[in-house]
C-alpha cells in the first residue's frame, strides 16, 4: 500500500485514537457496496449477527440505486476523515459510512413491520427539512394542519409520488447533531423507472425489495446500514468487523 493508501486507511480506523469497530449491540446490517466513488449502482446484501459475532447472509442481494454523482462521506457512526469527498446538502451524492436506521414513513395507513418500528403515515402536514439555515434542519415536523405557506410546501414531504409512498430514514446527520448544509433527508425509499433512474441521493430500490427490508427491520437488534466503494470496504473489513 502507498502513502496515500496508508494515511487514508489510518483516517478511516480511528477515531479519537481508538480503534473503530461495529457498535457490540448491533445485531442487524445492511451492507452496501459501490463499485467505485463514482458509482451510482449499489448491490445490497441484509445480515444478521449470531452469537459468536459472526454474520450470517439474510436473503438474496439486492439492487439498488444510489446518488447521480456518487458517493462522499457521510455523518453517522463512523470516524469522520477528510480524504475524499464529504457530503454536502444538494450536491447528488450518496453518503457513505456507517448510519442507525431509524423510522418508517409512507402513504398507507398500516405497512407490514416490526412491532417497535416507528411508522408514520405521511400527510399533507407533514415536513422534513431541508432548510439549513432552520432550527428544525433534517428533522420530522408535524404541523398538525396542511401546509400553508412557501417554506412550509417546500419542506412538505412528498406525497402523490410513488417514489416516496414507502420509506426508511437512514441516520445521516442526523439530530441532535445535525450540522447545517451537510445534507438531510437521507432514505430507503423506492426507486423511479425500475431502477433506470439515480436517485438525488438516497438508496433506492424495488418496492418489492423495500417492503421485505422494513418489515425485517427490528429496532431492539440496533440495526445499521454501512455503504462503502469496494475498495475501501476492502481496507476496513477486518478491522470494522464487516461481513
Amino acid at each position: 500500500m502507498n502513502r496515500s493508501g496508508t494515511l487514508l486507511l489510518l483516517g478511516l480506523l480511528t477515531v479519537s485514537g481508538r480503534a473503530f469497530t461495529l457498535p457490540d449491540n448491533a445485531r442487524e446490517l445492511v451492507l452496501g457496496l459501490a463499485d467505485d466513488w463514482r458509482g451510482t449502482t449499489v448491490t445490497l446484501q441484509r445480515y444478521e449477527r449470531q452469537r459468536g459475532g459472526q454474520w450470517l447472509a439474510i436473503g438474496g442481494k439486492i439492487s439498488a440505486r444510489g446518488g447521480r454523482d456518487g458517493l462522499a462521506w457521510g455523518r453517522g457512526l463512523h470516524p469522520l476523515t477528510m480524504t475524499g469527498a464529504v457530503k454536502r446538502e444538494g450536491d447528488w451524492k450518496t453518503p457513505c459510512g456507517v448510519f442507525a436506521i431509524g423510522g418508517a414513513y409512507g402513504f398507507a395507513a398500516r405497512i407490514q413491520k416490526h412491532g417497535s418500528l416507528p411508522y408514520h403515515q405521511i400527510t399533507a402536514g407533514d415536513l422534513w427539512v431541508e432548510d439549513a439555515s432552520s432550527p428544525h434542519y433534517n428533522r420530522f415536523v408535524a404541523l398538525g394542519r396542511p401546509a400553508n405557506n412557501t417554506w412550509e410546501r417546500q419542506q412538505q414531504m412528498r406525497l402523490n409520488d410513488p417514489a416516496h409512498r414507502l420509506k426508511l430514514f437512514i441516520a445521516h446527520n442526523a439530530p441532535p447533531r445535525a450540522q447545517p448544509g451537510a445534507g438531510s433527508a437521507i432514505f430507503f425509499h423506492i426507486w423511479r423507472a425500475d431502477g433506470a433512474v439515480p436517485s438525488a441521493g438516497c438508496t433506492t430500490m424495488s418496492a418489492a425489495d423495500l417492503k421485505k427490508l422494513v418489515a425485517w427491520i427490528d429496532p431492539d437488534w440496533e440495526p445499521l446500514y454501512v455503504l462503502l466503494p469496494l475498495t475501501v470496504y476492502e481496507q476496513v473489513k477486518t478491522a470494522w468487523q464487516l461481513p
